[in-house]
């Protein structure tokens, strides 16, 4: 109900899309990465789509507060940073002046043409997807509740029907039960992103992809920076991943707190004082990105009977299917890794299967960056996770002090790490830690969904003074010892 107390109920129909075809009828809630892959491929496969959009903007967490806006305030960070800090001889360090509000502009004037240019013009493009706004909820398996307010101020209450559903309603950022913090202006990574001014001090709660490369970015324009992690940094990868980042940020004066949750925090107008169990911190700004929350529970899903996991996410088989027959989902609020890439996969199989195909998503050679510097790049399986499926393995560990372009590039921080079946040597892992891990990885991918052994990789031709032969010479510790090769030995 809105605030005048009107309230109207109105049925979508054929009529109402004016559209009187036999058409299959999909409806798409939510307008991200998923959504909009799953709309395009339905449409190619011939049905008519409805998708719906609760907030202002289309686009979803990508494009307008994710991945676009940080990597670009990430590569920002580091020009300023090579200015006053780097390796090279003969070119002077000065300390950048660096304007944050200017910086802010330009990023959001490319995250604007860049959600027109995806999202916006798509639909201006797409007659077979109409896009519709206000908030969707079940009132049954085959039905929406679709709540908006009009021009004049009236709520208004739409029953929509289709033969599918997707839900594609993404995340939003989880608040942490610490008391206090609920009433203090926190950032989130959504208000840091926009923020135009540089802390002087910035607490990061959080020991995971967002937490760590914003507080990086935020130390190298200007600001001191403490991280808070709960356990240990990038806490579900391969320990040497998270020692080894810990190491380079605490090189550039970053002051990491590890097995630190707060047990309080109080904002008295100008300060944040954050109570732990071994002190008192005070800061000027405080970021939590302890991690996110799926946005299903907007959904009243049990009224479809939809199964979810114990954190709210959607659960669903490689299919994008539910437990309901005609509901589908896809993205992060869904119970699959929380990557674009991964939600635009899953969007066009969810399409694919909706409109009658037998597809499945394979997430086994499933690459991930976090983009530090050194960046951190992951696929397939750690040796932890190997043993525990019952693989007998081996690894290798190859640090860059022997791979040549690292040392031409005059930063040798890091390591390369392959897991392979002792018998067989199939290749089932890479972790790497690197300047150019997100260049590497992709590589360790294509091997390891080839099923190629560790002879195999060894024996790949790759450019010398690139990193990803980096891989190259991993798989030749199996049999040699490299530092005992010429610079580029086949």
């Amino acid at each position: 109900m809105s605030d005048c107390g009107h309230s109207t109920t109105e049925l979508y129909s054929e009529e109402a899309a004016g559209n009187l075809t036999e058409q299959l009828h999909i409806v798409i809630v939510g307008t991200g990465s998923a959504a909009f892959a799953a709309a395009i491929k339905a449409v190619e496969k011939g049905a008519r789509v409805s998708i719906i959009e609760g907030g202002d903007v289309i686009g979803g967490t990508c494009v307008n507060i994710g991945c676009v806006p940080s990597k670009i305030m990430i590569r920002a960070a580091a020009i300023a940073h090579s200015q006053y800090q780097h390796n090279f001889s003969g070119l002077v360090l000065s300390q950048p002046v660096i304007d944050r509000k200017a910086m802010v502009q330009q990023q959001q004037k490319m995250v604007a043409e860049l959600r027109y240019a995806k999202y916006e013009s798509i639909l201006q493009s797409s007659p077979d997807i109409n896009l519709l706004r206000g908030m969707a909820r079940f009132k049954d398996a085959s039905t929406l509740l679709l709540t908006r307010v009009d021009a004049s101020g009236n709520s208004i209450e739409q029953e929509i029907k289709a033969d599918r559903f997707l839900l594609a309603v993404g995340a939003r950022a989880a608040i942490p039960e610490i008391e206090g913090l609920a009433d203090t202006p926190y950032w989130t990574s959504t208000e840091a992103l926009i923020a135009e001014n540089i802390p002087e001090h910035l607490v990061v709660l959080g020991g995971s992809v967002f937490a760590l490369e914003l507080a990086q970015a935020f130390r190298r324009l200007g600001a001191e920076v403490t991280v808070m992690a709960r356990s240990t940094l990038l806490s579900k990868e391969d320990a040497d991943l998270g020692r080894g980042l810990k190491s380079a940020l605490e090189h550039e004066a970053l002051t990491i707190e590890l097995d630190t949750v707060p047990e309080s925090v109080h904002f008295d107008g100008l300060n944040f004082m954050l109570k732990t169990k071994n002190a008192e911190v005070s800061c000027d700004q405080l970021l939590v990105a302890t991690g996110r929350k799926s946005n299903a529970d907007t959904l009243s899903l049990e009224n479809a009977g939809v199964a979810t996991a114990d954190n709210g996410t959607i659960i669903i088989d490689d299919h994008m299917r539910t437990n309901v027959d005609n509901i589908y989902a896809a993205g992060d609020c869904s119970d699959q890794p929380q990557y674009v890439y991964v939600a635009a996969a899953a969007g066009t199989r969810a399409a694919r299967n909706m409109t009658g195909d037998d597809v499945a998503l394979d997430l086994s050679a499933m690459p991930a960056v976090v983009f530090t510097d050194p960046q951190v790049a992951t696929v397939g399986l750690t040796e932890q996770q190997a043993k525990a499926q019952g693989l007998t393995v081996t690894s290798r560990m190859l640090d860059l002090e022997n791979v040549p372009r690292a040392l031409a590039n005059m930063d040798t921080r890091g390591f390369i790490k392959l897991i392979a079946e002792k018998d067989s040597g199939r290749i089932v892992g890479c972790q790497v830690l690197a300047g150019e891990s997100g260049e590497v990885i992709q590589s360790a991918a294509l091997a390891i969904s080839n099923k190629m052994t560790i002879d195999d990789l060894a024996n790949q031709l790759f450019p010398y003074l690139t990193m990803v032969e980096g891989l190259k010479l991993t798989a030749q510790t199996f049999s040699k010892d490299v530092k005992q090769l010429s610079c580029c030995a086949g």
